[in-house]
Formats: C-alpha cells, structure tokens, sequence
C-alpha cells in the first residue's frame, strides 16, 4: 500500500519517488510549501522561482501544482510553457535572476517515477545543506497547504508563462561554434530518448551541410523501447541501429531531462562516461589551450588526474552528485566537472550538468581534429594511457541495502581478481585502490534502490574479472 506518510528524504539530485505511490501531488504541494519557507527563511522570496517540468507523466500538472503553491505565499513564479531540459529551466534562473528553480523530473529513472530537484539562485544543484533545511521545512502530511489556483494566480502577477528556449540557445551560440558545426558535413544521429531534449540538436544544427537524424523525438512518458531514459548500452539499441542505418559518424543521446550525454561513434560502439569526460577535457585543455582546475566525482575516470598532470593543472575530487561538484567548481573556478553518469559541466555556462551543450563540445572537437572517435580515443591514449570502465547495478530492497551498508566497513581484500589492493577509501561508498593505478569502487544509488560496482583498470580484459570479484565480496 502507498505510504503518503512516509518522510520525504532528498537523495543525490532531489526527491525521487514513484507516481500515485509516494510522489502525489499532496507530498509535492508539500515540498513546494518547504521551498517557500526556505526562501522567506532565507530572504530570496523577493527574487521569485522558476519552475519546470520533463516529459513524464502528469509533468507539467505536479509543476502547476508547485507554482500554486509558491503564489499562495506571494512568492513570483516564472513558469516554464513547455517541457524543457533541467539545465534550460537553470539557464532561465539567471535570465530571470530569480532565486532559484524547482524542476518536476526523475532525470534517468525509469518511467514510475517522477521527482522534484531544486536549484539555487547561481544555477546550481542545491548543495546538501540547502536541502537539509528544506528537508526540516516539509509540513507534516496532513496539514493544510495553501494554493492559489492557476488562472488567479496569473491574474495577480504572481505566475508568470516564459519561454526557457530562446535565452538558452543565445548562450549556446556564445559558448559554442555553431557555424563550424553546420557547415562540418558531420551526419549524427539525435537520440533525445523521449525526453525534454527532443528538438535541440537538430534546431541548434539547422542550416548547413551537418545532416541530423533524430530519433525518439516524440514525447511518451513510457519511455518504449528502453529500460530507463538513461544514455547507456542498454537502452540504445536503437540509437546503434540509426547509426548503421543512416552511415552517421557519431550519435548524441540524453537522457529524460537531457542534464546527461551518451555517446556512438560510426560503428554503433558506446563510448563510455569516462572516455567522454576526458576527450571534453582533452578539448579544453589541448584543442582550446584553455586551462583551470578540473573537478571529478569519485565514480570517475583517473585519466583526469593524467591530464592535470600533463597540463599543469589542479584536480580536485568531490562524492557523487553535482550538490558536491557544483560548489567546488564555483569555488575554484573550474574549467570542467564530471561525473561518471555522463553528466559534465564547463566555465562559463552553468556549475551544472548540460547534455545538450556537452554534445555539441564532441562536435567541435571532431570538426576541429577533423577526425572521428575512434581515432581521437586513440589520441587521448596516447597523451594518457589506455583506460578501461563498466559498471554493474544491482537492485536491492530495503532490507538489502541496509545489510549492504553495514558490511562495506568490513571488506579490506589484499588482492582482488589478481590485482594488489594498496589502499582503499570512503569518500562515498567504499573505493579500492590498485598498484597501477587503476580502481573499483561499490557504491549505493542516492536516487535508486540500487548497489552500483564501478571499475577502471588498464587491460580490458581485467573489466569483467574485477566487476565479479567485488560483487562476490560484497555477497549481493
């Protein structure tokens, strides 16, 4: 049975919960109001909040919702008129200079669910001390909540319609080559995943000889096809079948509220989260000779640390979620942050992950070399060394994960899958260390009730050895 009662706890990128389960519109009234408290609290309630929503179900009815709520506490509300990615609604809090956002999505959760993300006043995920507070704020279910109805509301000036596309495509065209890319010739294939990004490669990229197949640009809040809107393996089957059908060089795949890239080359091959943050930062550093500090979650590749290293530049690490990598790359001005998600952030835009925008840095940096991605990995490999990545999610109930937590401080292996352990850390999760360089990681889903074992070793047939290693460690 539904536990309406059940305490709202924000995980890695807000609260995430399944429809007409937990994530009701009673427990999203509930949020909104704890938002309001907060930003009168804190006195930004003058500087108003945006508001958007994904593809999902009920998306734009649980956003409504929201903004009912804030207008009822003389909060202005700048409501998004259509689904829209979660770093186009961030961009609209800058062009509005409003206090902040709160975004009605589940990003890559598989189609039950649905969330509630807040960002701050700079555009960034809101870091954990933010959402502890707003966490304290949530009245108790059952009390009253205000809310002013829609049409009232915008009678009175309290809700305002926008267009969140239009300011972000001018900073897109600032940041970004465009007319390198539309004249390049590139053929790539646009995999929005039925999500809130369907439209913007190909518009951004309209006009030139660039050719842009899209595919599942349509919105079904099902999300068909795929196991989840997330741009791994598993869920492109058909983006690998629109690249050999089509001869593209390249596909471009995010996910349900396209903050996360994925990414084909021309012969359907996945190129992993790790190889695309390092040739995002290979770009930067080598091809734009630009340089500032790189940030990286501990789920990510140690080929950034070689490339800080090659270009004399600071690293710095955070635990997982950009709550954590967002503040440390405002505070160090960074160049770039990733994570092993498939979600990176650059200088100059957002301190917050952007598909899109990431997605059109691979482009540029193919027209640029004038070389497709099998040849610039090699390229980076050379500069760094050859880096080998997987993952395996393991679904876990409560019970589980409770039993999973508590054994993680007992594991200390000496050696796993023939390689020397030579020390381990917990930053988030519980991460080994191995001779070469190399390491795994087991970690427990923020957003998910999932056990996530990471590698990345120097062979790629160490992958699968060490992955099943450290499964069995763990017993699950």
């Amino acid at each position: 049975m539904p536990d309406a009662a059940a305490p709202i706890r924000f995980g890695t990128d807000g609260w995430r919960a399944i429809i007409a389960d937990e994530f009701t519109f009673e427990n999203v009234r509930r949020c909104a109001q704890a938002v309001a408290a907060y930003l009168k609290e804190e006195g930004q309630a003058g500087g108003g909040i945006v508001v958007g929503y994904d593809t999902r179900f009920a998306s734009q009815e649980f956003a409504e919702a929201v903004a009912e709520v804030l207008a009822a506490n003389s909060i202005r509300v700048f409501l998004c008129d259509r689904p829209a990615p979660t770093p186009v609604i961030g961009y609209a809090i800058l062009t509005h200079k409003a206090a902040g956002s709160v975004v009605i999505t589940s990003s890559h959760n598989p189609a039950i669910y649905s969330g509630f993300k807040v960002r701050t006043a700079y555009a960034g995920s809101a870091p954990p001390e933010v959402v502890g507070r707003i966490e304290s704020l949530i009245p108790a279910a059952g009390e009253a909540i205000s809310a002013t109805p829609l049409e009232k509301a915008r009678e009175r000036g309290l809700v305002e319609m926008i267009d969140p596309e239009a300011p972000y495509f001018d900073q897109i065209a600032r940041l970004v080559d465009l007319p390198l890319l539309r004249r390049s010739g590139l053929r790539i294939v646009a995999d929005p995943m039925f999500g809130a990004g369907a439209g913007y490669l190909r518009r951004l990229l309209a006009g030139g000889s660039a050719e842009v197949t899209e595919i599942r640009g349509e919105r079904n809040p099902a999300f068909p096809g795929m196991h989840n809107p997330e741009p791994i393996p598993r869920n492109l089957e058909a983006t690998t079948a629109a690249v050999l059908s089509t001869g593209a060089s390249v596909a471009l795949a995010t996910d349900g509220d396209a903050d996360r890239l994925g990414v084909l080359d021309g012969a359907g091959r996945f190129v992993n989260q790790l190889e695309t943050f390092a040739l995002l930062a290979y770009y930067l550093l080598e091809v734009r000779g630009e340089r500032g500090p790189l940030i990286k979650s501990v789920t990510t590749t140690s080929m950034i640390n070689r490339l800080a290293e090659i270009y004399g530049v600071p690293v710095h690490e955070t635990a997982v979620g950009f709550k954590h990598l967002g503040p440390k790359m405002r505070e160090t001005d960074a160049l770039i942050a990733g994570e092993e998600s498939g979600g990176f952030a650059f200088r100059g835009h957002l301190p917050e992950r952007d598909g899109v925008l990431s997605g059109l840095y691979v482009l540029e940096l193919m027209a640029r070399r004038g070389k497709d991605l099998p040849a610039l990995i090699s390229e980076l490999f050379d500069k760094v060394g050859p880096h080998y990545y997987d993952r395996i999610d393991i679904t876990m109930t409560a019970e589980q994960r409770r039993d999973g937590e508590a054994r993680l401080p007992e594991l200390r292996p000496s050696s796993i899958a023939g390689l020397r352990v030579t020390g381990c850390d917990s930053k988030d999760g519980l991460r080994f260390l191995f001779e070469d360089g190399s390491w795994a990681l087991i970690r427990l889903s923020g957003t998910e009730p999932l056990m996530r074992i990471y590698t990345e070793v120097s062979r790629e047939d160490q992958v699968r050895p060490v992955l099943d290693a450290v499964r069995t460690l763990t017993g699950a």
